[in-house]
């Protein structure tokens, strides 16, 4: 493929060899030399075959380059070398993994043309692709000509066709409709069908149906899997039903089934939301003691947890133990520990933590951004409340060279306390760039500042300039 040739090879050379050279070879383009090389070897009697085309083709796939491994098929097809199922199904799975379902559809279709007749194992491929990348209406398009074809229905099958069916409230009854109709069809539903139902029934809030399907299991001889168990608790944190929760929880670690993070992060969301923050958190130990390390959706909770219940002190030891595993809080769990703090009036500590994000360089996203404009906005009046001026005022600067919009009421309350303080050239300096930004200042401050100015001696005509200045930027906004 236009590399270099940089093997010598033996008399002998043979595809097996070539392919364990190949798979070998860690590197991408070191790899494609060894295969360029084998091939200048034709004139010696060598052909790649199958074996060794599907492999390179998988390591182009691999690597996301996708246009270089259908040239190699394309190839394929010029050298009248046999091309299997497999080969092309890897090339449709690459495809999937980078999120592009209809070239899967595409490099599908092209199989009869390389005179390789897709087999059912192909035709679900598709289907499952289809479904598990939300493309529902090409999906049931699929679905029934790959019926017309003559593909019998058979539990893999169907059970993604229930898997699209329940991605919506519209269709669950139909998917929970062909699920009782699957023994018609021959089709004995497994512990993946029971699974898929009552985690979409669970997502609607169906609770009471998703439990029936789950007690069903039992009489069926169908195992609840890890998932299955983890979609029933996290349904029923959400329906407030924690008790039950807590006992499919209990149920679990009796019967031996090994517990995920997702699970234990379900029931310490319900415990969190149900105002039971102390159990989750003794959830936590429990999780870290069975080696399962928390990823950052359990800290989240933890933090949010802990600070609608105020308890900080037990916020900042999750905060630290994040910090320990290596992990770096985001602005949205540093938004909850300092609306935290805001809610308890303890802004010098919040705006310790707004310090802390601009130092680790950590900005809030365009999901967290509006959350930290109030936030900024909340502190500084809180400062300002407190009687810390300086540090207020520091932030608000803050907030101006970070691009934070600054609240009106932030606005008053910066200028009522600073001219209290007497501090006239730094309030006339807010009012100014509150003009500038749009804010329209209104009577109050207006008679905060010329009252300030008219308490000093020598001030009459200084606070009818002041007052004539501003009257003519508004005049000009």
């Amino acid at each position: 493929m236009g590399s270099k040739t940089l093997f010598k090879w033996s008399k002998q050379i043979t595809s097996l060899q070539v392919g364990q050279l190949i798979k070998a070879e860690k590197d991408l383009q070191k790899a494609l030399i060894i295969f360029d090389s084998a091939t200048a070897e034709y004139t010696n009697g060598f052909r790649h075959d199958h074996s060794t085309f599907g492999l390179m083709i998988s390591r182009l796939v691999s690597a996301n380059q996708f246009r270089s491994a259908e040239a190699l098929l394309d190839r394929m097809r010029e050298e009248k070398c046999s091309i299997t199922e497999d080969i092309f199904l890897s090339v449709c799975r690459g495809y999937a993994r980078v999120h592009r379902p209809l070239d899967s559809v595409r490099v599908f279709d092209k199989m009869e043309d390389f005179q390789c007749k897709p087999t059912e194992k192909s035709y679900i491929t598709i289907f499952g692709i289809l479904v598990e990348e939300n493309q529902l209406k090409v999906a049931f398009r699929f679905y029934k000509y790959m019926r017309r074809t003559g593909i019998p229905a058979s539990v893999v099958s169907l059970n993604i066709l229930i898997k699209a069916l329940c991605k919506n409230s519209s269709s669950m009854d139909a998917a929970v409709r062909i699920f009782r109709e699957m023994p018609d069809h021959g089709c004995t539903p497994d512990s993946y069908t029971y699974g898929t139902l009552i985690n979409g029934l669970c997502k609607l809030g169906k609770i009471g149906e998703a439990k029936e399907l789950f007690y069903e299991m039992g009489t069926k001889d169908c195992l609840p899997s890890v998932v299955t168990y983890t979609c029933l608790i996290r349904g029923l944190c959400r329906s407030n039903n924690l008790d039950e929760a807590v006992e499919l929880f209990e149920e679990m670690k009796c019967k031996g089934i090994n517990l995920n993070v997702f699970t234990y992060s379900s029931l310490m969301d319900g415990f969190c939301k149900g105002g039971r923050s102390s159990e989750a958190m003794e959830l936590l130990d429990l999780m870290v003691s069975k080696r399962h390390l928390p990823n950052m959706v359990p800290y989240s909770t933890l933090l949010h947890g802990l600070c609608q219940e105020g308890k900080l002190q037990e916020a900042l030891e999750i905060l630290d133990k994040m910090k320990l595993q290596g992990l770096k809080p985001d602005a949205g769990q540093y938004g909850k520990l300092i609306t935290g703090f805001c809610n308890v009036s303890k802004f010098q500590e919040a705006a310790n933590f707004l310090d802390e994000m601009v130092l680790g360089g950590i900005s809030p996203n365009r999901l967290t951004w509006s959350l930290h404009v109030r936030i900024h906005n909340a502190v500084v009046q809180g400062l300002c409340l407190s009687g810390n001026l300086a540090r207020a005022f520091q932030l608000y600067l803050s907030m101006r060279t970070r691009g934070f919009s600054i609240d009106v009421e932030t606005f008053d309350t910066l200028v009522k306390y600073i001219c209290e303080k007497g501090d006239l050239h730094k309030a006339y300096r807010i009012v100014d760039e509150m003009v500038l930004d749009g804010c329209v200042p209104d009577y109050g401050i207006w008679n905060v500042v010329v009252e300030g100015f008219w308490d000093r001696t020598k001030v009459r005509e200084p606070a009818e300039s002041l007052h004539a200045e501003l009257m003519n930027k508004l005049d000009e906004f």
